[in-house]
């Protein structure tokens, strides 16, 4: 049977991964990386505010 599935990921049992493991962005995966820093930095946008004094 799973040498029939034709998918990107497949996930059975699954518990979840180390958060402090980057996951994704291999080949035409579709995915970016995920978790740890790198993964945080691409769903962030930072942005700056001054005030005057």
């Amino acid at each position: 049977y799973a040498r029939e599935l034709r998918a990107g990921q497949v996930h059975l049992n699954y518990t979840g991964g180390g958060t402090n493991a980057p996951f994704g962005g291999f080949k035409q995966s579709g995915n970016g990386r995920e978790k740890a820093e790198w993964g945080f930095h691409e769903f962030m946008e930072c942005k700056a505010i001054l005030g005057g004094a």
